[in-house]
């Protein structure tokens, strides 16, 4: 069988437990968010209303269920949306990962 890249991020992440993960989508991101839609019955999506958020929501998650917390956004702006969340998460050691 053969997968896209979008794909194969998406099952890395189920080999690696995540069922969900926080987002807002934007250009970079949107084979990611065109591959979620096979994903759906596996990882749950949660669509904010901006990056920040996002990145915040990933950090509850993964402070509240012991998961990794997993967040998307585009490049560019959208990258720099999530550094609050990100350096939340960083300076209490929460497991978190950003992908733009």
């Amino acid at each position: 069988m053969e997968l896209s890249g979008a794909e194969i991020v998406l099952e890395c992440f189920l080999e690696h437990g995540v069922d969900t993960v926080f987002g807002y989508p934007g250009g970079t991101i949107l084979n990611i968010y065109d591959a979620l839609y096979k994903y759906r019955d596996k990882i749950t999506h949660y669509l904010t209303s901006h990056e920040q958020g996002a990145a915040h929501g990933a950090d509850g998650y993964a402070r509240a269920t012991g998961k990794v917390g997993v967040c998307l956004a585009t490049s560019g702006p959208g990258a720099t949306n999530l550094v609050t969340g990100i350096a939340t998460a960083y300076m209490d050691s929460i497991p978190l990962v950003a992908i733009t």
